[in-house]
């Protein structure tokens, strides 16, 4: 199902892996990737061959992630604020809900720009830190976090060593405006912006809540997506001949 919410195309998960997918296959090379952020898990299934780089901050989430999937070349476990990883080294980088949680996002973002080859693909996935969901995250304490984890979603190890949830700072720089004005500072190209709902179906109640604080809003915090999807392209190495 696909709905349009304050022009934002809104996309299943399932239509969320896809459309990453596809971007990625269609690099159509071997490819250098990198999690950044990995955590312990990764929805993609790719058909091209690729070599799995994963740092994050999270020693237990980083154990978690080598011991049941098995799945990095390398895994490194430091801060992407102040990792020093080689220039220009990776196809694709690949940023899945964590962004939120850095207070600085802008050294981040410079750092994947960094690390980037030309050509390359960042993929960043974000809570919409301006609609309900995102809005009543920035407003509630953290422990009501791990309780709905737990108790809405299911997650019994919600809040435990290298399990989310982790406090968030949701800098404006991954607000749509502002991961639009950082592609126009450094001419990277916006290839996809989507939305994806993943929380309406977890309870009635919580779809019954998400509309009700959007009229409270009078419209202005959208209430049929709660993440974002971006795909961004770095553009190529220009020839000298």
């Amino acid at each position: 199902m696909k709905v349009k919410d304050h022009k934002l195309e809104v996309v299943t998960f399932d239509a969320e892996v896809a459309l990453m997918s596809r971007y990625i296959d269609s690099m159509n090379r071997p490819l250098e990737i990198l999690d950044a952020g990995c955590g312990n898990k990764w929805p993609l299934t790719l058909k091209v061959p690729y070599r799995l780089t994963g740092i994050d901050t999270d020693a237990d989430a980083m154990a978690i992630r080598k011991q049941t999937r098995s799945d990095l070349t390398t895994a490194i476990v430091g801060d992407l604020g102040t990792a020093q990883l080689p220039p220009e080294s990776f196809d694709v980088i690949y940023c899945s809900y964590v962004l939120e949680h850095v207070n600085g996002v802008d050294r981040v973002l410079n750092n994947f720009l960094n690390w980037l080859k030309p050509d390359g693909l960042m993929i960043i996935r974000v809570p919409d830190r301006d609609a309900i969901y995102g809005w009543i995250t920035r407003h509630t304490p953290f422990w009501l976090h791990i309780l709905y984890k737990r108790w809405i979603e299911g997650r019994v190890n919600a809040g435990k060593p290298g399990f989310a949830p982790y406090p968030v700072f949701y800098d404006q720089e991954i607000s749509r405006a502002g991961i639009a004005s950082f592609c126009q500072k450094h001419r990277l190209q916006l290839c996809e912006t989507r939305g994806v709902s993943s929380y309406l179906k977890t309870s009635p109640l919580i779809r019954i809540v998400a509309r009700a604080g959007s009229s409270l809003s009078f419209g202005r915090l959208p209430w049929h997506h709660n993440n974002l999807l971006y795909i961004i392209r770095k553009p190529p190495r220009l020839s000298n001949t």
